[in-house]
């Protein structure tokens, strides 16, 4: 009788991808729910911050497949590391983006709002669009427990990073 379970060396790095997924799924989902039910409109900075997520979510995708149609185990590894180093860089945006809105230091120049609120001069919304000017990248639209969306987002970057890099580094 022969055994066709998934050794764990194998479901262990599929498991860790699974969770990757679904999580990184669920905060980008959020981070839209905030903009298309909420209505907080996001800056330049809030989109690069979602980036990570567009990238990686496909990455934990191929990574889940990789095992189940076993690939050699490095494969799903090497993906894993891959999503590590992309949350990694969100962390980096999350922090950057915190501290622009904290004024520690200061954002990109095409992200600040200068012109104030935008004039349909009576022509309608249409005829505004041009004219629309993107909330600024120094202001954070809401704070929760004192921290801004990209400080959660910083937060959570660390987190996935984590369990992306412990994922593919553990042998067990």
């Amino acid at each position: 009788m022969t055994d066709t379970t998934v050794p764990d060396t194998r479901r262990r790095p599929m498991r860790t991808a699974l969770f990757l997924g679904v999580a990184m799924a669920v905060t980008v989902g959020s981070a839209l729910g905030f903009q298309y039910i909420g209505g907080y409109i996001p800056c330049k900075l809030c989109y690069e911050q979602r980036m990570p997520y567009y990238v990686g979510i496909p990455l934990m995708v191929l990574a889940v497949l990789a095992s189940l149609i076993k690939l050699p185990a490095w494969t799903t590894r090497v993906l894993l590391i891959i999503v590590g180093l992309l949350m990694a860089y969100g962390l980096y945006l999350g922090i950057y983006h915190s501290g622009v809105e904290w004024a520690w230091w200061p954002g990109p120049t095409d992200c600040t709002n200068v012109a104030g609120p935008v004039d349909t001069g009576g022509n309608g919304v249409l005829d505004a669009l041009d004219k629309f000017v993107p909330p600024s990248c120094d202001k954070a639209a809401l704070r929760i427990l004192g921290l801004s969306l990209a400080g959660w987002n910083a937060i959570a970057s660390l987190v996935l990073a984590a369990v992306a890099f412990r994922g593919a580094l553990s042998r067990r």
